[in-house]
């Protein structure tokens, strides 16, 4: 006779433990969560001086979008970088 419950299809670690993480309606609310931290951020932007060098920056969302750009930016060096200073599959096997 097994004593242990069954397993659900959420439950894929080998200690047979269950992250609140697992549950898609879980990740989905965290989702959630973060798009409205970001939009309460920036409309909070509005009714913060904006301590601006450079005229740009005195925009509306200009630290959203400047910090998106910038972002992409750096995920497309990234890629480009990867070309350089990947090494072979077998590197490690010689």
């Amino acid at each position: 006779m097994n004593d242990h419950p069954p397993k659900s299809s959420l439950q894929t670690r080998s200690d047979d433990k269950s992250w609140w993480l697992d549950s898609p309606r879980n990740v989905t609310h965290v989702c959630y969560a973060l798009y409205a931290i970001c939009a309460a951020l920036l409309v909070a932007g509005m009714f913060v001086h904006q301590h601006a060098h450079f005229p740009i920056e005195k925009l509306f969302g200009f630290q959203a979008w400047f910090g998106f750009i910038v972002f992409v930016i750096v995920v497309l060096a990234g890629k480009q970088l990867r070309i350089v200073v990947k090494r072979d599959e077998d590197y490690y096997d010689r």
